[in-house]
């Protein structure tokens, strides 16, 4: 679908698909490095958060994880954001966007366990438009 904007024609669904693209690439590349060049930081916080809760064990093993998939997110979602703008092709931009949703599943997940039920509601509103973005991507 085409719309004209101003006199340019602009393909509309192509537009949204880059934008949420380009929101999640931003959103999981700043997340997931900040984890990789602050991983002791980051470790020492999700060890306080969740001393209380029964992924205590796990603290170790979710912070690698979740560092693995939102750094794998933002990655996939940019070279979708470019893979859009070269080729007109979503796929590395839904595989982006798929991963992300899963990330955003396992933090949503840790936020209930931990009952930190704010954080989890905060997640909420990402998590929605990763499914827009799926969506309009598929």
């Amino acid at each position: 679908m085409m719309n004209e904007f101003f006199g340019i024609s602009v393909p509309v669904m192509g537009l949204i698909q880059l934008l949420i693209t380009l929101f999640l690439a931003v959103l999981f590349l700043q997340s997931g490095l900040d984890k990789v060049f602050d991983y002791k930081g980051n470790l020492s916080y999700f060890t306080d958060h969740f001393s209380g809760s029964p992924l205590a064990p796990t603290v170790a093993l979710m912070t690698f994880v979740i560092t693995i998939t939102e750094t794998a997110a933002g990655v996939l979602c940019a070279l979708g954001v470019v893979w859009l703008l070269l080729f007109g092709s979503p796929d590395f931009a839904f595989l982006g966007t798929l991963v992300a949703a899963l990330n955003l599943i396992m933090l949503f997940f840790g936020q209930r366990v931990a009952k930190d039920y704010g954080g989890a509601a905060i997640l909420v509103p990402y998590f929605i438009l990763t499914m827009v973005g799926l969506f309009v991507l598929a």
